[in-house]
């Protein structure tokens, strides 16, 4: 199977342009708009294509974290320190491939850019949230939205909450009122946003990218450009694409996406040679907390091991579980830790008397679940959990019986999830060839980039939007320079 790529126009065939400008961004998200706007006040002429008929896209659905640190006026508010040096060893330990110039910059500008978001217009509350949870339930400004405390991380930097939420209270939706935010600026300045209109095929010149070719309706015509900022969103739209790419995102997970995550913005890039990066890693997760009581018992496979530290960010979690056969697994806690059975993501499956009849129920060979549980509970009464290090403040025993099993399997428990891959991009968002060499005129940010999120295991909340908002303002400010 090969994704199907739209034909490359060279300008020579063009015999009308409907427009000329400095930077052309395709997409209206968090990543696009930040471009845009940056670009924008550099005093270069600016047209926005967005294909909705509103701004927000994938970046509007988020509930709202932007993983920032280093001193931001939050952290410093509640308490909290922090310094670029330790968030840069962290997002170093998160990332597969590390690209060190890139999270140097993220990790050594996230205060500036903190301070920019709040310019926009919003400002997060300055508060601290301190359970284990997704997401804030209220308006708190600040928590860990990651794997800052888990093993080994919490020996390699020191951790510190970076997760800033919008005041909006709610799982979703919360980072429109940055968006709302970003787009009165960019109604202050000279930036041309057409909306319904979405870009068909890139026009060359050479290797350079000099611009579009765009559809609205019945209507049609080519833009040229200085500079193109690809930032239209994902592929987990794309029934082909997945199958091809992310077959464990497929009808048994619900898709974290707007209409039109579809991939075009990928193909764009692609048909003119840019490489695409880390196209088989997605975000997955069925969070079993809160209540954040539950992260004191273990997760098991079908085999009635542990796979994996139960303290572990929500999407690092359900990787593993992805990593099972049949990606199967479950929670088992006991009475003393059992808050409540009406788990919507991750289902109640029943209760019982005893552990061996719970490890016959579901089917696990005999003996096993009975002996992990028993070694758990050992080490746990002593604080200690040398199989998979897990935090002191979540080991407690699950001796206390009768005892109950959540259901984290694909296809029971409720999974949702986007697409991770994108284009090599350096680190001013230009895009890159296999070889590193850049695509004269063409960048790229947010879902269509890979630049510091990389795969599901080393995902921390906050981090798309982060960078996605960062390296789009990066895209904006050196394609103006053109």
């Amino acid at each position: 199977m090969t994704t199907e790529l739209p034909e490359v126009v060279p300008a020579a065939e063009v015999t009308e342009w409907s427009d000329e400008t400095d930077v052309l961004v395709i997409g209206f998200g968090i990543a696009g708009g930040s471009a845009a706007l940056e670009a924008a006040r550099a005093g270069a002429r600016v047209i926005l294509l967005e294909r909705a008929a509103e701004y927000g896209g994938t970046s509007a659905m988020a509930g709202g974290h932007f993983y920032l640190g280093g001193g931001t006026a939050v952290q410093v508010a509640v308490g909290v320190e922090d310094s670029a040096e330790e968030m840069e060893k962290y997002l170093t330990t998160q990332s597969i491939d590390p690209d060190a110039d890139k999270i140097h910059a993220y990790a050594t500008d996230s205060v500036e850019h903190f301070n920019w978001i709040e310019a926009l217009g919003m400002e997060f509350e300055r508060s601290l949230y301190t359970e284990k949870a997704v997401i804030q339930p209220g308006t708190q400004g600040l928590m860990y939205t990651g794997n800052e405390k888990v093993w080994p991380f919490i020996n390699q930097a020191k951790p510190a909450p970076r997760g800033h939420k919008v005041p909006k209270p709610g799982d979703t939706g919360g980072a429109k009122i940055v968006l709302d935010a970003l787009n009165n600026q960019i109604e202050k300045t000279s930036a041309d946003v057409r909306y319904e209109t979405g870009a068909t095929n890139l026009i060359v010149d050479g290797d350079a990218v000099v611009g579009v070719r765009w559809r609205k309706y019945d209507e049609s015509g080519a833009i040229r450009a200085k500079a193109v900022v690809i930032a239209a969103g994902g592929y987990v739209g794309n029934d082909k694409m997945v199958a091809e790419y992310t077959p464990q995102l497929g009808k048994k997970l619900y898709p974290l996406a707007s209409t039109y995550d579809d991939g075009m913005g990928l193909k764009l890039g692609k048909s003119v040679g840019a490489e695409w990066r880390f196209m088989e890693q997605a975000f997955i997760t069925a969070p079993f907390y809160p209540p954040s009581v539950l992260v004191t018992g273990i997760v098991v496979n079908q085999d009635g091991k542990r796979i994996v530290a139960e303290d572990s960010y929500h999407a690092r979690t359900s990787a593993y579980v992805m990593d099972q056969p049949d990606q199967a697994a479950y929670l088992i806690v006991d009475s003393e830790h059992m808050e409540r059975q009406d788990f919507r993501l991750c289902p109640f499956i029943d209760g019982w008397e005893t552990v061996e009849e719970m490890e016959s129920d579901l089917g696990i060979p005999e003996g096993n679940l009975v002996a992990t549980l028993t070694a758990y509970n050992e080490h746990a009464a002593n604080k200690e959990d040398p199989d998979f290090h897990k935090h002191p403040d979540w080991l407690e025993a699950q001796d206390t019986g009768p005892w109950g099993a959540y259901d984290l399997t694909l296809g029971k428990a409720l999974y949702a999830g986007f697409t991770l891959g994108g284009m090599r991009v350096n680190l001013d968002g230009q895009a890159q060839r296999e070889d590193l060499s850049v695509i004269p005129g063409l960048y790229a940010a947010g879902a269509c980039a890979v630049n510091i999120v990389q795969d599901g295991k080393g995902y921390s909340s906050g981090t798309q939007l982060g960078e996605g908002s960062y390296f789009g303002r990066r895209c904006g400010r050196h394609a103006a320079g053109l």
